[in-house]
């Protein structure tokens, strides 16, 4: 077995002295009782948001550029004005209803490209702007007729190192299926190393639901004591909580081992449904790391390089988990749903 995750040394990896193959190890379908994970999951959803949506990831919305997202059934499109802010609004033109997402934006007014109607932003013409907000690494836009929720000035946003102090990427997909499938995902961390072998081992979820006080957000806390897995038996061990701060929202912070304070947020915005009508929803998911360690500035200047290979990792991570939010969702809407 591997280190305890508390445990630092000089270099990151540890060797698996013992490693268990896939099928010998311990099952966990007992411990992940499906009426924890959905307990979990109803906490998250009665926590507020304030009716924020993640739409995007801050780098992929350059000045100059435009982002268009449906969520749920409301039309938004995003930019940036002249002094580099976020902006956003309803995605039809308010003259005839061309779609903004396909029009310029030419130093910091979004130009509709059928007749000319210039937006810098603010109300005109029947055109009234979104509350919209750029944390660093994700885009959120404030829908109150979508949340339906009493709206808050901000988004909750995680806890997370300093942007200027780590390394980010974020990873976007889309599933044919409800946010609450997405969550549900995230707060079954007992699937992990049966699922995904390809990245973790030697998982044990030490922590559940009830373990801290009443009312606090590590309520819904999962704590995993787990083994990244980097290349045979080479890992790097620690430990993370699970938590959910708001309805569309799971956060993984390392709090042990390397990378202390790292985060992973996995983010599910509604979007309108697909050609049969079923539900789609977007995954945008950040990954924030840090370290103390010396190297780690070495990491952060590379970070145009690595940046694509931390998407490609969720990506592949990300092709599991949406399959079984998939899934959920199929036996949910046909009544078949076990849990």
């Amino acid at each position: 077995m591997s280190p305890a995750p508390g445990r630092r040394g000089r270099v990151p990896l540890r060797l698996r002295r013992a490693p268990v193959p896939w099928d010998r190890q311990t099952p966990t379908w007992r411990e992940a009782k499906p009426g924890l994970i959905a307990d979990a999951l109803k906490r998250a959803q009665s926590r507020p948001s304030g009716n924020w949506y993640v739409v995007g990831a801050s780098r992929d919305l350059p000045p100059g550029r435009t982002l268009g997202i449906t969520v749920a059934a409301t039309e938004v499109v995003a930019w940036r004005d002249g002094e580099g802010r976020l902006r956003a609004g309803p995605g039809a033109c308010p003259h005839l209803g061309a779609p903004l997402r396909d029009s310029p934006v030419r130093c910091g007014t979004l130009v509709c490209h059928w007749h000319g109607l210039a937006l810098d932003g603010g109300p005109f013409a029947g055109w009234e702007p979104f509350p919209a907000f750029d944390d660093g690494v994700l885009l959120w836009v404030r829908l109150d007729t979508v949340g339906g929720e009493p709206p808050s000035e901000r988004p909750y946003v995680p806890v997370r190192p300093r942007v200027r102090e780590a390394l980010e990427a974020v990873y976007a997909g889309v599933g044919r299926c409800e946010p609450e499938d997405v969550v549900a995902n995230r707060l079954d961390p007992w699937h992990g190393a049966w699922f995904h072998p390809y990245s973790f081992v030697d998982l044990t979820v030490t922590g559940t639901p009830g373990d801290s006080p009443a009312d606090s957000p590590d309520d819904d806390g999962f704590l995993v004591d787990v083994s990244f897995k980097v290349a045979g038996r080479l890992v790097v061990p620690v430990r993370a909580r699970f938590t959910a701060p708001e309805p569309r929202t799971v956060v993984m912070h390392i709090v042990e081992g390397e990378g202390a304070g790292s985060v992973v947020e996995t983010h599910a915005t509604p979007l309108a449904p697909d050609e049969h009508g079923r539900p789609r929803t977007a995954v945008t998911e950040a990954v924030v790391a840090a370290s103390d360690r010396r190297g780690f500035a070495v990491a952060r200047a590379a970070a145009p390089l690595l940046r694509p290979l931390m998407r490609a990792s969720a990506g592949r991570l990300w092709r599991d988990d949406l399959a079984y939010a998939e899934r959920r969702w199929e036996l949910r809407d046909s009544g078949r749903f076990p849990g």
